[in-house]
């Protein structure tokens, strides 16, 4: 594209052509002649010159408005232009700051007044586009910066290469004391805008801050300095006192002594402090005092010395410090020593009080130990005193309930049979309370130690649910029991004996209502609750209830002994099992326990063990073998009421009974304790031995323990504890086709 002022040169130049062809053709047109002698002929041709003549003449005449609008134009531009240059120049001249504006050649093409106030070497040739490295030079000449004043050759290569990269601003001292912030940025066309500013004043403004900051800070070192108990001295590279503290003073007894009007101490560097605890106090340690420097020393770090000085005990410690310096610190240890030196008498007269009173020690542990051994001893005496009150308890009483029993099924008046009624009542009530008291002592007594292992839960709510819904339906009770599929890890014996007395105690203080079993999975564990609507407990009793013989509120008019929630708590401590208690008075109970829970494992069935030996037959003759009496004589009332013929011995060699093994006989009744140690299951071996046969058989025993137990199911024994609730005897009997 032409410029302005080139197309005007170029249309002018055109006219001028144009000008010259006219005149030409029109002085043709006038001196020529018709060649061919025709008038006509020149008067067509001077038509048509004239035409085209007409032609050049109108476009010269556009060309000619082309060129006065340019013209217009080119002048408002320059007119813009000159404006534009005075506002900028206003503008940077109104810049507090120095301005300065270098084009992609480096020539500084513009600048301000500020500028050369800043710079007054550069007031000579600011008008002739000097170059940046020009102006650098003439800097570095006149050591017009501290970096030029120094090194002058490579301030002014760094300053260069500097201003070339125009990163940003960075900050300029200059030798009269100035500080120049310079600030320089490329354009877009490649040029370079620096932008000066004398920040002397925020600088100065800063050191007195900074002065300020130190003279706190060193303030604030004395005042911590002055609360440490030990003396402290600070030295500084050079080995001039920088720093001490009152308690270095008064150790090292400097106190009414200063050297000048700052107040330092009388000694002034390293050397004089050496010197005065060397010289005025017979330190007997001057190795304490040596001065180390250097990166092994700082490495060690802190070196402790033990000193006497002045007859104290003074420990010296020495640390140097990264500035070369070094810090030496004094703790008076003489209170302490002396301490220790009371501690170390102290501990000599302990130690043969010790060896005094180890000798009485030993004595007395003989003495505790024979006493634990005698109560070892008369543990082991109360649990063979409670197995046999058990037995010898038990066998009365057994007896008695097969006497009343056998009563139970005879034709008297209505006031024998009351009466009958009532002793079986009273025995039933004394059966559960000895029950009760056998277990509790065999549970503290640690005869009981569970067998944890994975159950079917279900298992053991069936069996409640066949024992305990005649009784709740007697009682006009709504009861139900939860149907489940979850295993836990328990001993099925305890976990049953638990739950049998949360739902025993709930049917027994619920009046009116129901008494529902529920089960629920909780996280790992598996929780039985069983709730009922009974009168509740108040919270003051809720600790209460888990007492021996305690029964709280309306609870104590109903029958029971206190004793059941007592073995609960015994039991679940045994088992690691928690029991939860949710109750108000009037709105029923819920006793809960938490089993963990385990996955369902293929085992053996739950059922009951078969007897060993051929099924008995319904009918027939029952040998019974007892060592009391009295015993015989109930059983034998009681099984000829139920139809069955008896043959009762006391011992197994009996002609009697070797009679009866002559006979058919249906089933063997054998108690476990025999006279001459016979125990029951020998007594079963040995008649099975004579008759030739395995005749079936089961125990009676007051022997409530696992041995037993074990023992009888490993044999196939049924086993009944005395005392024998009829009940249960017929129940097995017909369970085994004898009834």
């Amino acid at each position: 594209m032409v410029e302005p002022d080139g197309e005007v040169a170029a249309l002018r130049k055109r006219v001028a052509q144009l000008e010259k062809i006219n005149a030409a053709l029109i002085d043709r047109v006038e001196r020529s002649t018709d060649i061919q002698g025709g008038a006509f002929s020149m008067f067509e041709t001077a038509i048509s010159l004239e035409a085209m003549v007409r032609d050049r003449t109108g476009a010269l005449e556009i060309a000619l408005e082309r060129l006065n609008a340019a013209n217009a134009e080119l002048a408002k531009a320059h007119a813009d232009a000159t404006a534009a240059r005075v506002l900028l120049r206003d503008a940077i001249e109104s810049l507090s700051d120095g301005f300065a504006l270098f084009d992609d050649e480096d020539r500084m093409i513009l600048c301000n007044r500020a500028f050369l106030k800043i710079f007054p070497y550069f007031e000579s040739i600011s008008e002739s586009a000097p170059e940046f490295s020009e102006l650098a030079s003439r800097l570095a000449r006149a050591g017009a910066t501290l970096g030029a004043h120094q090194a002058p050759e490579r301030w002014l290569k760094d300053r260069v290469a500097q201003h070339r990269r125009a990163q940003g601003a960075h900050v300029q001292a200059l030798s009269d004391g100035r500080w120049i912030q310079i600030n320089e940025l490329r354009t877009s066309q490649g040029g370079t805008v620096g932008i000066y500013t004398d920040i002397t004043s925020v600088k100065a403004e800063d050191a007195r801050q900074r002065a300020r900051e130190l003279a706190e800070r060193n303030l604030a070192l004395q005042a911590t300095l002055d609360t440490l108990s030990e003396g402290v001295c600070l030295f500084d590279a050079v080995g001039r006192l920088q720093a001490w503290n009152e308690g270095a003073l008064s150790l090292l007894g400097l106190d009414d002594v200063r050297s000048n009007a700052e107040g330092n101490p009388g000694i002034e560097n390293h050397e004089m402090l050496r010197r005065w605890c060397i010289g005025k106090h017979g330190l007997d340690c001057p190795e304490a005092l040596d001065w180390r420097e250097g990166g092994e020393a700082r490495a060690a770090g802190q070196l402790e010395t033990a000193c006497m000085m002045a007859d104290r005990h003074i420990v010296i410690r020495s640390v140097p410090l990264k500035n070369g310096g070094m810090v030496f610190t004094f703790d008076d240890v003489t209170d302490h020593v002396r301490f220790q030196r009371s501690l170390t008498e102290t501990a000599e007269t302990l130690e043969r009080r010790v060896v005094e009173r180890t000798a009485e020690l030993v004595e007395v542990n003989q003495q505790l130990i024979e006493a634990k051994n005698e109560a070892e001893t008369a543990n082991r005496s109360k649990t063979s005193f409670i197995a046999s009150a058990s037995h010898d308890l038990l066998q009365p009483l057994n007896a008695a309930r097969l006497f009343v029993s056998a009563m139970d099924g005879m034709a008297m008046p209505p006031r024998q049979s009351s009466l009958v009624e009532q002793a079986s009542t009273a025995l039933d009530s004394v059966e559960d309370l000895l029950e009760a008291l056998f277990e509790i002592s065999r549970l503290d007594a640690g005869a009981v130690q569970p067998e944890i292992e994975p159950l079917a839960l279900e298992g053991i709510l069936s069996a409640l649910r066949i024992e305990f819904a005649p009784l709740a339906g007697a009682g006009g009770l709504d009861f139900t029991i939860a149907q489940t599929d979850l295993w836990v890890r328990s001993d099925a014996r305890l976990l049953r004996r638990v739950l049998q007395n949360f739902v025993s105690n709930a049917i027994r203080y619920t009046e009116q209502g129901s008494v529902r079993v529920e089960v629920r999975e909780n996280g790992g564990e598996v929780c039985v609750t069983v709730r009922d609507t009974g009168p509740g407990i108040a919270e003051d009793d809720r600790d209460q209830i888990f007492e021996e013989f305690r029964r709280v509120g309306k609870t104590q008019k109903i029958p029971g002994k206190g004793l059941g929630l007592a073995i609960v708590r015994r039991v679940t401590a045994l088992l690691d099992h928690a029991i939860h208690l949710d109750t108000a008075p009037g709105k029923g109970a819920a006793f809960t326990i938490c089993a963990p829970s385990c996955a369902p494992e293929a085992r053996a069935s739950d059922a009951p063990l078969a007897l060993q030996g051929t099924a008995a037959r319904a009918g027939g003759m029952v040998l019974v073998v007892d060592n009391d009496p009295a015993i015989l004589l109930g059983m034998e009332a009681l099984l000829e009421n139920w139809g069955l013929d008896v043959v009762t011995v006391t011992d197994p060699s009996d002609p009697a009974a070797a009679a009866a093994l002559e006979q058919d006989l249906a089933m063997l009744i054998v108690d476990y304790h025999l006279d001459d140690a016979l125990t029951g299951e020998r007594a079963v071996a040995m008649l099975r031995e004579r008759a030739g046969r395995t005749i079936p058989a089961m125990l009676i025993t007051a022997d409530r323990s696992d041995e037993v137990a074990e023992m009888a199911a490993g044999l196939g024994l049924p086993v009944l504890n005395k005392p024998v609730k009829p009940a249960r005897l017929r129940a097995l009997l017909r369970q085994l086709d004898v009834l």
